[in-house]
């Protein structure tokens, strides 16, 4: 179905190949993985077969690729839409219509099907990704998760051979992740569907997988073989490795069946704390429990763009060196917190406090409203009701220029923060903004970022690229307080691994974070508390170990696998034996 032959993938400044003499072939009806760490070429690839390289991206494309026959160096995007379906990294620029039903519909329009072929399809669609009740919705009013959803189903609805997906799952909660996966593989199995995927969060997919494809290399093999020499693996393949098992494990349920000998060893023994929280007294949580109707009326905005920061963005830092938390208490005061945005009660009396130091998890299902809450932080949104203190202040009503001192904010879509035409503009700027010392960001970047020019431009950046640079951005301020809106979404584990020891520095300083993220295995390797939302509301508030053993949809894949002892990671794991 898709054959690539000798195929290298060059643009324009660059000093090597993006791709370098790939050859390989997908057969049809075949779910194949792309691995491999962030930058080694997994778009251009993805984008290779879709016809978006060259033709969209610009570069040069040496080789043949072939798709259903088809020559994508003479056959352009559009003259493939009937064959190949692609959802790229950012839902957001895949959307051509306003609401949820008519983006389903839209690629079918193009192709000319016929109204009641049409109709059927979306409601299909619908329900297999669980859209039904968002099909009026606006899509600019969705979570970033329910878009991914959406921007899926668009591509589902037409029914193309072939499927190119990059980092699919990344927005999504684990049930949601885990029904849009099940679809795939039914497409797989009963209609013939060629899916090519890149993922960097392979505990969710390598199961499904029924090759792999590993990038630089280029070898293409069975996933327990590709796994055992992949730089890059889930946590099911570490522990695997670390307890001698042969052959490895892709799933929990294949681990589990092995695990005994392993639990057996770790029976007398208990989990280290963090390396960060070792030694260190942990205050109690402030979140709970509550229920009750939210206040009246609608949210309005904090302008912060027109309240004096110019034409920055109001996330980026002001000229000025964070001043140090004097308030007494919790650094995050949020009491009976109601938001409603339209028809939309997006938040239900919350109560949540975080003290200096401590590093919270937001999680739950997309449009529980984690997003909203950590906009209200950081003053983006207004309450309706009930009161939101940050560093003993009302967020939403404080001036921009005081209030960022305080508190940064990395949003999901982390170009919001990045504005320069190259990466050493961007951090000349990042310092000057927060009267750091020149060169500090840079280093933040080359720390999270290894190997990434001066002289590239942001846009140029794979999706995890660009949220490391926007992250060393907004921690060159080294706020007191850091708010993060799905951190390692487009990070591969390595990345993943720097982000979390800078993050541990950081709460080692007294720095608190505030997380929401679908990723249960940076929970589990990072933070003290998990705070769990859903419809709005807090359900749980607690120790970490104690909120994600007891939660099958939030347990990373070492407590399924050494269940009911609170074991959470390979790290844990590892020092104990």
């Amino acid at each position: 179905m898709i054959r690539f032959e000798n195929v290298s993938v060059t643009y324009e400044g660059a000093a090597a190949p993006t791709l370098r003499n790939v050859d390989l072939t997908v057969p049809e009806g075949e779910l194949v993985l792309l691995v491999g760490p962030s930058g080694v070429g997994k778009s251009s690839l993805l984008g290779a077969v879709s016809g978006l390289v060259p033709h969209f991206t610009g570069g040069t494309l040496t080789g043949r690729v072939t798709v259903g026959g088809r020559d994508t160096r003479t056959h352009k995007p559009r003259e493939l839409a009937d064959l190949v379906g692609t959802v790229g990294q950012d839902p957001l620029a895949h959307f051509v219509t306003d609401t949820v039903e008519d983006e389903l519909a839209y690629g079918m329009e193009s192709l000319g099907l016929a109204p009641a072929v049409m109709r059927r399809r979306v409601e299909e669609t619908l329900d297999l990704l669980g859209l039904a009740e968002l099909r009026d919705r606006p899509i600019a009013t969705l979570s970033g998760g329910q878009q991914q959803r959406v921007a899926i189903g668009s591509v589902l609805t037409p029914h193309p051979r072939v499927l190119v997906l990059d980092e699919p799952t990344s927005a999504l909660d684990p049930s949601a992740a885990e029904d849009v996966l099940a679809v795939l593989q039914r497409l797989v199995h009963d209609l013939g569907t060629t899916v090519l995927m890149a993922e960097h969060r392979l505990e969710r997919v390598v199961q499904y997988a029924d090759q792999v494809l590993l990038l630089p290399d280029g070898r293409m093999g069975p996933p327990a073989e590709i796994m055992a020499v992949s730089p890059v693996h889930p946590p099911v393949v570490a522990l695997g490795r670390l307890a001698g098992w042969d052959p490895l494990p892709l799933t929990v349920r294949d681990a589990r069946r092995r695990a005994a000998a392993l639990r057996d060893r770790l029976a007398d023994r208990a989990p280290e704390p963090p390396r960060h929280l070792a030694g260190r007294h942990l205050p109690e949580g402030g979140g709970t429990e509550v229920t009750g109707p939210s206040g009246a009326g609608g949210p309005s905005r904090a302008g912060l763009l027109g309240r004096g920061s110019g034409r920055r963005s109001p996330f980026r830092r002001a000229r000025t060196a964070p001043a140090e938390d004097t308030a007494p208490g919790p650094l995050v005061d949020v009491r009976a917190l109601a938001v409603r945005r339209g028809r939309v009660e997006a938040l239900r009396r919350i109560d949540l406090q975080v003290r200096a130091g401590e590093t919270v998890a937001l999680m739950g299902r997309n449009g529980a409203g984690k997003s909203t809450l950590l906009h209200t932080l950081v003053g983006t949104i207004a309450p309706t009701s009930g009161t939101v203190r940050v560093a003993g202040r009302t967020p939403h009503t404080t001036d921009p220029r005081t209030l960022i001192r305080q508190v940064g904010l990395v949003p999901q879509e982390p170009r919001d923060l990045l504005y320069a035409e190259t990466v050493a503009a961007e951090c000349a700027a990042a310092d000057a903004d927060a009267g750091a010392a020149p060169g500090t960001c840079r280093a933040l970047v080359a720390a999270l970022l290894p190997g990434v020019t001066n002289t590239t431009h942001p846009r140029d950046l794979s999706e995890g690229q660009r949220l490391a640079l926007a992250l060393s951005v907004v921690l060159t301020g080294r706020p007191p307080l850091l708010l993060l809106d799905e951190p390692t979404r487009g990070l591969d584990y390595a990345a993943k691994a720097r982000l979390v020891a800078h993050l541990r520095t950081l709460a080692a300083a007294g720095h608190a974070t505030v997380l929401a993220t679908h990723d249960v295995e940076l929970a589990a390797e990072l933070a003290d508390r998990v705070v769990i939302v859903a419809g709005g509301e807090v359900v749980a508030d607690g120790p970490t170990a104690e909120v994600v053993v007891s939660s099958p949809a939030f347990s990373p894949q070492v407590a399924k696998i050494l269940a009911p002892r609170p074991w959470l990671t390979v790290d844990q794991v590892e020092a104990a034996l």
